[in-house]
This record gives C-alpha cells, sequence and structure tokens, in this order.
C-alpha cells in the first residue's frame, strides 16, 4: 500500500447521509477478485443516467468539471452503511481518492479502509459542514489531510484535529496492509522459529 502521511488534493463533496456500500459500488460490478478496474463503476446509479455507464449524468458532483481530479472527498454521517464488501473502498481508491471526511463511518466501511490504505477522517458534523461550504464557493478549493499531525486543514486554513487509533495509524503512514504489518516482524517471528524443537516442525 501506498503510505498515507500528508496529502493536499482537491475537494469533491457529496451532501449526502447514509451513504451505503450498494451505491458506492453496485452489486454486479463484484465479479473481479482484484482491486484495480472498479473506479470506472463508482456511484454508478449516481454517475450515469444508463445501465452500461455510457451516458454521464452531468449533475452527479463528480462529473462537474471543476470536480475532476478530485482526491479528497467529504460527505455526512454514516458514510459506508449497508452490507461489508470490501470493494468499496477498492472502487474510491481506485477512482483515485485519498481520504474521506465525513462525521462518522459504519465500522466495516471504516475498517476495511483503513486495511486499503484509505484514510476514513472523523470530524464534527459542524466542521464537516464548514469544509462543504468552502468547497461549494471556491473552485479548485483543496484540503491538507495531516495524518502525522491528525489534523485537517480547509481552504481557508481552518483546522480541525481528528483522532485515530494508533494501530490504524501505524499501518497508513507506513503504508502496511495486514500481511505487511506481519512481514515487518519476520525477524520477531524467524528467531522464534528457530527456537522451535526440531520435533515439533
Amino acid at each position: 500500500m501506498q503510505p498515507f502521511t500528508s496529502h493536499t488534493g482537491l475537494a469533491v463533496m457529496i451532501d449526502s447521509a447514509n451513504i451505503d456500500t450498494d451505491q458506492i459500488i453496485p452489486k454486479q460490478f463484484l465479479s473481479k477478485v482484484t482491486r484495480d478496474g472498479f473506479g470506472v463503476h463508482l456511484f454508478h446509479d449516481w454517475r450515469y443516467l444508463d445501465e452500461a455507464g455510457d451516458v454521464p449524468n452531468p449533475e452527479f458532483t463528480l462529473n462537474k468539471p471543476r470536480f475532476s481530479g478530485a482526491t479528497i472527498l467529504l460527505a455526512q454521517e454514516n458514510f459506508g452503511c449497508g452490507s461489508s464488501r470490501e470493494h468499496a473502498p477498492w472502487a474510491l481508491a481506485d477512482f483515485g481518492l485519498r481520504a474521506i471526511i465525513a462525521p462518522s463511518f459504519a465500522d466495516i466501511f471504516y475498517g476495511n479502509s483503513i486495511n486499503n490504505g484509505l484514510l476514513p477522517v472523523k470530524l464534527k458534523a459542524h466542521e464537516v459542514r464548514q469544509l462543504i461550504n468552502e468547497v461549494e464557493v471556491q473552485e479548485g478549493a483543496r484540503i491538507t489531510v495531516d495524518l502525522t499531525a491528525c489534523k485537517v486543514t480547509s481552504p481557508t486554513g481552518a483546522e480541525f484535529s481528528f483522532t485515530l487509533a494508533e494501530s490504524a495509524r501505524h499501518k497508513l503512514l507506513n503504508g502496511l496492509d495486514a500481511i505487511g504489518l506481519t512481514l515487518s516482524h519476520d525477524a520477531k517471528i524467524s528467531a522464534y522459529e528457530s527456537q522451535i524443537p526440531s520435533w515439533r516442525s
């Protein structure tokens, strides 16, 4: 995974609560077993006017030219609710998003995001509202998410602090998924295994 230390990027908002994983990546696109190729289907039912995905919906925020290349998504409470599909953070990351900022997240989605290098940032509802308002009025508005300092900086320079479990923060800062975290202890594992009596192997 790509380490996440500090990221400044163009922000886009979907000003809705309870965005579920079936909206993030609809079930008909779950047949792939690799993590890539899901970004084109992200928010499919909202992004496109046809089932095939050939006709973009010009009214959907992510399709508007001013938000092209956005890497930070602002949303409302309970983002990622619904099923436990890991494809949801895969699709968000494959689209190019590095961080999601919302007042709250569904627990399983929150964990899946961290395990796949996507940073979920919980801020107070009024802080998210301020960020959304600033992004709405300022074309090209950029937000900085600093995981080293656990701080979000708005387009106008307002600063908001957030918290993250130290274990999750360690994984994201170092670009470690569960396998990578295990392999980071390779020396200790090897030392332990070397002490195992041969009759037990």
